[in-house]
């Protein structure tokens, strides 16, 4: 071919390292905003971004010229600074070391952008825990549990 071309839906999932650290609710829009201007940054598509106080999820469109772990730290590396700069709050904020990224189907891209619209409603029901072992599982990703976890 003469040119490279691509399609690569992704979904990302991060944890917060401290749970005495959340996510407030009133800087979600804000912080999720920010990541979308990250990811458009490494010349990658946002498509929705959202979470809870302890964990973000984010699907989006991945360049064909970035890795997904180069992707991923510069997600997690600028928005840890950003989120520094939102008051005392959280003077120790930081994602966790690791996180799950997922290949999403063209065919599913409305049932996980559905998904990830309504995660605090999902989480009235699932634990993060129980949820990211659903994933995996369900993609077939061999995992040790005791490295999962940082509390």
């Amino acid at each position: 071919m003469a040119q490279s071309l691509s399609k690569l839906y992704i979904h990302l999932i991060y944890h917060v390292n401290y749970p005495f650290v959340p996510i407030l609710d009133k800087d979600k829009s804000d912080l999720y905003a920010y990541i979308g201007s990250i990811i458009k940054d490494n010349e990658s598509i946002p498509i929705i971004i959202n979470g809870t106080e302890d964990h973000i999820h984010i699907l989006c469109v991945m360049s064909k010229n970035i890795a997904l772990a180069k992707l991923t730290e510069e997600i997690k590396r600028h928005s840890s600074r950003w989120v520094k700069t939102r008051g005392t709050h959280y003077k120790q904020f930081a994602w966790q070391g690791g996180y799950a990224g997922f290949s999403v189907s063209q065919s599913l891209h409305d049932k996980t952008k559905g998904y990830i619209q309504n995660q605090e409603e999902h989480h009235k029901k699932m634990t993060f825990k129980e949820e990211l072992i659903a994933f995996l599982k369900e993609y077939g990703i061999d995992y040790d549990e005791r490295y999962l976890w940082t509390d």
